[in-house]
Formats: C-alpha cells, structure tokens, sequence
C-alpha cells in the first residue's frame, strides 16, 4: 500500500513538473505576444474595470461634488428608486418602443448587406475596379457623424435635393425633416449606407482564406459561380455570420444616440425619442446623474441577456459561439 502510494505521489510530481515546464516554455516563446497585448489590457482596464464603480451612483441621490462612498451620512441610498421612475415614467413606452423598432429595423435591413456586398466583391475579376469599389464603400465609416447628419438634413429638407427631383417629376415637395413617419427609413437607409462597407471587411478576410482547391473541385464537377458562391462560400464564412449575428442582437437596445441627437427635432419626437437621447437630455442635460446611470445599467443588462440568449442559441443550432 505504502509502495502504491509513494508511486502514485511520483507520478503526480513527474506530471506537475512536465506541466509547469511546458506552461513556462510557452510564457517564454509568446513574450512578445503578450508584451504587445499588455498595452490593451491596460486601456481596458483604466477606461472599461475600474469606472465600474461609478455604478453605485444609480442606486444614489448623487450630485456633483458629494463621495460616491462614505460612512457619515452625506451618501443618500434610495434603492431602486430610479429605476422605477424610468419604467413608470410618461416616455418610457415611447423611448422603449422607439429603440427596439430602429434597432430592429437596422438589424434587419442591414445584417445581411455586408454579407452580400463581400459576396459580390469577392467575384469581381478585375483587380483595379475591385480595390475602387472596396475603398468607396470604406470611406463612409470614417465620415463624422456630425457630417452625415449635415449632408442628410441638407438632402431631406425642403429645398433639398431630394425634393428637387421630386418636384422635376411633378411630385410635391415633402419636409421629411419634419416628418416623423419618415425618419426611421432615414435613420435605417443612412446607417446602412454608412457601415455597409466597413463590415464587410470580416466577412473578405474570412472569404480569402478559403483554400482555393475547392473552387476548382466545384468546377471541374460543374458548378458555375453562383453555385460555387452558394455552396462553397457561404458555408466557409458561416461561423464569422453567427459570431457577428451575436453581437448584433446582444446591441439591440443601442441605436445610433448620436446621429439622433443630431437629426432629430420636437417635431419628431413621437419617432426618434430613443433611450439614449432621453439619457443624454436627463443624466448630461437636466443633471439627473443618477437618473442616467440607472438607465445605462439597465440597457446593458438587457444586452447583455440578448447576448447571454442569442450565443447559447447559436451554440445549440450551429456549433458557433463566443463562449
């Protein structure tokens, strides 16, 4: 039995040993890896971790000036308090309803264009058309939001140049800046064109490392392009789809609060009010920063569900997953 146990030991040791060797060696030939990594952490860590604690604030009656935590009676606790103004409060319905439909418009009509766009770019033979093309569709990203909101307004107003070619074609001119049943066409057409571009570049590396012998298998078998497109690469891309799928829905509360801010007016109101621009006009505005951060903290927990929700799905349905 002593025998047994003394063996047991040894092998236990020669394994923990060949282990911490390993894991050593690694740490040794990944150095450079991790030293250029180290500065991300730390960016992370400083402007993502540590002003977590400013949450507590959204539990508070805070106001500039006074400790976020203190023991003598000047930090106020009020609970859920902010949280239940929010939900039982006269805009709620309207901002909620607001967020979920631009979102979800954008989510929908815009999920799919990247994926269509790197597909076609992908069959392109000509190599300097096809570096123009991608460039073009790039450069709309980097465009600040505060220029698009001017280049938008000055289109849709009026004398804009869409009613310049509405009145060409007989038609009446239509204020659409004023006009709330307009915007989230507006807001959805403009954040597509905006982003389209940029998001299909995941989709172009994934599609580039496809082992080119495929596409020769398929024509030799046959296939033409659409074909080869179809059953060759889609499917190779498909776990870059699902991992992007994820994160869209899990930022179904998000939409685009600035270029809001930018475009909206009192009378759209009634369709661009959204969670994040009532946030901005309480929490920065109205000097509610308790208010806001309770609201914040709520619309991260709601994305973070839909992401928890969305990636055990996919893991399910698909084998793709963030975790």
């Amino acid at each position: 039995m002593k025998r047994k146990l003394a063996t047991y030991s040894l092998r236990r040791n020669i394994i923990a040993n060949k282990f911490n060797s390993t894991k050593s060696r690694y740490i040794k030939e990944n150095v450079e890896l991790y030293a250029i990594l180290l500065p991300v952490l730390i960016h992370i860590i400083i402007f993502c971790y540590i002003p977590m604690y400013g949450i507590v604030i959204g539990f508070q009656e805070y106001y500039p000036g006074r400790p976020f935590l203190a023991f003598d009676g000047s930090t106020i606790w009020v609970g859920f308090k902010h949280f239940i103004e929010f939900f039982t409060g006269p805009y709620f319905s309207r901002i909620f309803k607001n967020t979920i439909r631009l979102s979800f418009y954008y989510f929908i009509f815009g999920f799919w264009v990247p994926i269509l766009f790197a597909l076609l770019i992908n069959e392109l033979r000509d190599g300097f058309f096809k570096k123009f093309v991608q460039t073009a569709s790039y450069l709309p990203y980097f465009i600040a939001n505060v220029v698009v909101a001017g280049m938008v307004l000055s289109f849709i107003n009026v004398d804009g140049l869409f009613n310049v070619f509405v009145k060409l074609f007989g038609g009446k001119a239509i204020p659409l800046n004023t006009s709330p049943k307009h915007f989230t066409a507006i807001y959805t057409i403009t954040n597509i064109w905006k982003s389209f571009g940029w998001n299909s570049i995941l989709y172009l590396s994934s599609i580039s490392s496809i082992d080119p012998n495929l596409y020769e298998a398929a024509k030799i078998d046959g296939a033409n392009r659409f074909k080869q497109m179809w059953h060759i690469t889609l499917p190779s891309i498909q776990p870059t789809i699902f991992v992007l799928l994820i994160f869209a829905i899990g930022g179904l509360l998000s939409a685009n609060t600035e270029f809001i801010l930018l475009m909206y007016n009192p009378a759209i109101y009634e369709k661009a009010d959204v969670i994040g621009t009532y946030v901005y006009r309480e929490g920065l505005m109205g000097g509610n920063f308790s208010s806001g951060t309770a609201i914040g903290l709520f619309i991260s927990l709601i994305n973070f569900g839909l992401l928890y929700i969305a990636n055990a799905i996919s893991r399910r349905v698909s084998d793709y997953a963030l975790w």
